[in-house]
């Protein structure tokens, strides 16, 4: 592909430079895109999670009471019971009349906490619910 730069005899030169009119729209279509977009990416928002949540005071008898200790020891009402039994136990129960309360030490790291959740979900319960103890404010 070559340019041929001879005198054609009509009086118009042949241009030989680019023109760089779409490539300055090309760039300043993309640099208005990632002005747009990065501070979205980038921008996190400071959350302040609820010191407590003690809406709910009458447990049923059906309910089912979970503890788990910040060493990762799970009790089912009262007896201690791994993971896996959870799970079968609770696929025995129809999950939606049941309600699960987890009571979990404040220093329970969520690995714990990860498999129960797990377990819950696979057995089909609708209603997961964390007991918290309340928050006392100094008058």
């Amino acid at each position: 592909m070559a340019i041929d730069l001879k005198d054609s005899g009509e009086g118009e030169e042949i241009i030989a430079s680019i023109n760089t009119t779409p490539l300055v729209d090309v760039m300043l279509v993309l640099l208005i895109i990632f002005l747009i977009t990065i501070p979205v990416v980038v921008h996190t928002h400071q959350v302040v999670l609820p010191k407590e949540t003690t809406t709910r005071e009458i447990i049923a008898p059906q309910d089912i009471n979970l503890a788990i200790t910040k060493t990762g020891s799970l009790y089912w009402q009262d007896q201690r019971i791994d993971v896996k039994a959870l799970g079968i136990k609770l696929k025995t129960i129809d999950g939606k009349t049941v309600h699960i309360l987890i009571r979990a030490d404040a220093n329970t790291p969520y690995h714990f906490i990860a498999p129960i959740l797990h377990q819950c979900h696979e057995a089909g319960i609708n209603t997961i619910e964390f007991i918290t103890e309340p928050v006392h404010s100094s008058s």
